[in-house]
């Protein structure tokens, strides 16, 4: 509803995002707590986040759509590793759906939010434009506006670029009109993106070369779901879709817990797997052999093998080496040899944020995300009323974006029926906070002032597991006592114990540190 977004009245909900986390957020709202009165601010002009903002050949998901689409709305399409487009129009058609797409005011970034405990309500700001503001006031603020930034990406600068008379593009800030046929392509880079461009634009380029300072884990996986195909035609599609779900986020764990169990036998079975579809006397050792334990950063995929495809037919290659210098014509490396090229491209990484660098006040003071600690992974220490969604490392980032908006859906119910305004975590002094994501690529170690920090103790550990957080958010109590709950000073009746700033009883549990 437009007048949600423009009238003087307090929203209970603000969702700050419209991607996929935003937008299941909202139909999770909808569906669980229909009385609420909410609205999306979206920075950019569309819905979709990540899959409307990359435009690069090829660009697709990282993990199955059984589990990168929403819990209530099944995944239609033949591909289980999508292509963007397909992500896109489902994101959009889940909007469109539920009505959602309505309570969007597109083109607003959030640059700040102020928490005001006498009023239990935030007031936030958004730009739109150059000279243009909006201000709206919530109870609740629901960040859904993933981790990295979108104005900026990791972009490392080299020795002699001016010289380079070639294209240099970073696939966050692709241009569609670049015309790649013929042309002889460097991919600086081996994450998730450098293994989607190489076989993509090799299909046009004269050649690509994927360069790469040290090899990732690359695992070849079915493009379609033979299980979910044979499913669909036996049984109903939500049946055959939560079926499949399951089969794969079981799978996904398993596999995990084998790997950090057993690391050098995993690493083995993935080196040889790679090596099985190379060519023969390809140098596996040097290029396909990473030298970190599997999972200490994220595995890539490659649907039905199609890098190590373009690698057997000539199309594509490999050189492990780091840069000396741009030259003219292409690049020059640490080793002596040269790389021709008239495009570089430069995969070189996000730029990690939080809470979409919006600044956050409480009650007049800062308050950063890498001074806190992290509640079940989606609330901030000693900040009233927020709730930010952040998916996992090891699988699909929405099946902890589903069980996110469910909890803030059993939350602003179980707030509703005991008379609270105001919801805060807070933790024990004797918190021994460690990294909040246990990884070492670098995209993770460059944020390590950015992040929040987790607990050594439930429930401020963040886990990397969909069973354990299924039992915590889905199914334990809201009110632990950890999570704190009061009524604005003004509205609350005199306290027995003493309460601060925030009108939050601070009496602490039975064992714990008063903070």
């Amino acid at each position: 509803m437009r007048d949600a977004i423009t009238d003087d009245a307090v929203l209970d909900v603000l969702i700050v995002g419209a991607g996929l986390s935003g937008i299941g957020a909202a139909r999770q709202l909808q569906r669980r707590c229909p009385g609420k009165r909410y609205a999306i601010l979206e920075a950019r002009e569309a819905i979709g986040g990540t899959w409307d903002l990359f435009r690069y050949p090829g660009i697709r998901s990282d993990s199955d759509m059984y589990t990168l689409g929403y819990r209530f709305k099944p995944w239609r399409g033949a591909k289980a590793i999508a292509d963007g487009p397909s992500i896109r129009a489902y994101i959009r058609e889940t909007a469109a759906e539920a009505g959602i797409t309505r309570h969007i005011r597109f083109g607003h970034r959030v640059v700040s939010a102020a928490w005001d405990s006498a009023e239990a309500c935030w007031t936030i700001e958004a730009e739109h434009g150059e000279r243009s503001r909006l201000r709206l006031r919530a109870r609740l603020l629901y960040v859904c506006a993933g981790y990295y930034s979108y104005a900026e990406a990791h972009r490392p600068a080299f020795d002699g670029e001016d010289r380079f008379r070639g294209r240099i593009v970073h696939p966050q800030f692709w241009d569609e009109a670049l015309d790649y046929s013929g042309k002889r392509v460097v991919v600086i880079g081996s994450g998730a993106t450098a293994v989607t461009l190489v076989p993509a634009m090799a299909s046009r380029a004269a050649h690509v070369t994927m360069l790469q300072r040290s090899p990732t884990y690359i695992v070849t996986r079915p493009g379609e779901d033979a299980m979910a195909r044979t499913l669909r035609r036996v049984l109903p599609e939500r049946l055959a879709y939560t079926v499949t779900r399951w089969k794969n986020v079981l799978l996904g764990m398993t596999f995990f817990q084998l790997a950090r169990r057993r690391p050098e036998r995993v690493k083995a079975r993935l080196v040889g797997m790679a090596a099985a579809q190379l060519p023969p006397g390809f140098d596996v050792a040097t290029h396909f052999t990473p030298r970190y334990k599997p999972w200490d950063q994220r595995l890539c995929l490659v649907p039905d093998g199609d890098l190590f495809r373009a690698l057997r037919e000539g199309r594509a290659s490999v050189v492990t080496d780091t840069i000396a210098r741009f030259t003219e014509d292409g690049i020059v490396l640490a080793s002596g040899k040269s790389l021709a090229a008239d495009i570089v491209v430069m995969a070189t990484g996000l730029k990690l944020n939080m809470l979409g660098d919006i600044a956050l006040t409480v009650d007049g003071r800062p308050r950063r995300p890498a001074e806190c600690l992290a509640y079940k992974g989606m609330m901030l220490s000693e900040v009233p009323n927020l709730v930010l969604a952040f998916g996992y490392t090891n699988a699909s980032w929405t099946l902890k974006a589903d069980l996110t908006a469910e909890y803030v859906c059993r939350l602003l119910r179980h707030m509703d029926r005991h008379g609270h305004r105001i919801a805060v975590p807070r933790a024990p002094a004797a918190m021994q906070p460690t990294p909040f994501l246990d990884f070492t690529s670098g995209y993770v170690q460059r944020a390590a002032g950015v992040l929040p920090r987790q607990g050594d103790r439930k429930p401020w550990r963040v886990h990397q597991n969909y069973l354990k957080d299924l039992l915590t958010i889905r199914h334990g109590r809201i009110a632990d006592g950890v999570l704190q709950f009061g009524a604005p000073p003004a509205a609350a009746p005199a306290p027995r114990n003493h309460q601060d700033a925030t009108g939050v009883n601070t009496a602490v549990p039975a064992g714990e540190a008063q903070p």
